[in-house]
């Protein structure tokens, strides 16, 4: 399959501060593409279609109401892979839309795909960075940022692949289990082990 040289996907797991990466990245002037901005514009795009299947009572003003959509997919899997039967085909045409045009600029640049391994249809991509932070780090920061209690953050978590067995797919690693401090220095790191790419 036609591999995207440039590419470096970001993957980890819910809580492991993949868009605390990827801001560092693009910081340093990094081209990203952002798998959940794109799902966040499809899901819009698909408002109707998908309050068809839901019901209207997942919208407000006519919008999809993610907290509402949330509560419905997160509780049950055959529903979460109805959406994801909607949503999917349409983010991944628009990811390898984006890394076409990438690709022409001959530099490296990364895609931010949350549920890379869990999707197994990504084979366009070689090179995938794992960012790691322990499973109960994960759900900590998962109960803190979601206002969620610890059986429900734990229950996100647990809906993913397990981090370890994420890390240990990977070809590098971002430990990202300590202060932000720590984490730039594991990116700057990382960026000097592909340094002869770009």
């Amino acid at each position: 399959m036609n591999k995207f040289k440039k590419a470096y996907v970001i993957t980890g797991s819910i809580g492991c501060g993949k868009s605390s990466v990827c801001g560092v990245l693009k910081t340093l002037g990094f081209a990203i593409i952002d798998a959940d901005e794109i799902s966040h514009a499809e899901l819009e795009k698909s408002s109707s279609q998908i309050a068809k299947i839901f019901g209207n009572e997942i919208l407000s003003a006519g919008k999809i109401d993610r907290a509402k959509l949330g509560k419905i997919v997160f509780s049950d899997r055959t529903k979460l892979a109805i959406l994801e039967g909607v949503l999917h085909p349409k983010i991944k045409a628009e990811i390898l839309r984006q890394a076409s045009n990438l690709e022409k600029k001959d530099r490296v640049y990364f895609v931010d795909i949350p549920l890379y391994f869990e999707r197994e249809n990504y084979k366009e991509f070689d090179k995938v960075v794992v960012v790691y932070a322990p499973k109960d780090v994960l759900i900590s920061r998962v109960m803190a940022r979601n206002s969620l209690s610890y059986e429900q953050a734990k229950a996100r978590v647990e809906l993913q692949i397990d981090i370890q067995s994420k890390k240990d797919r990977a070809n590098f690693v971002i430990d990202n289990s300590k202060s932000l401090t720590q984490l730039q220095t594991q990116i700057l790191k990382f960026l000097d082990t592909i340094k002869a790419k770009y």
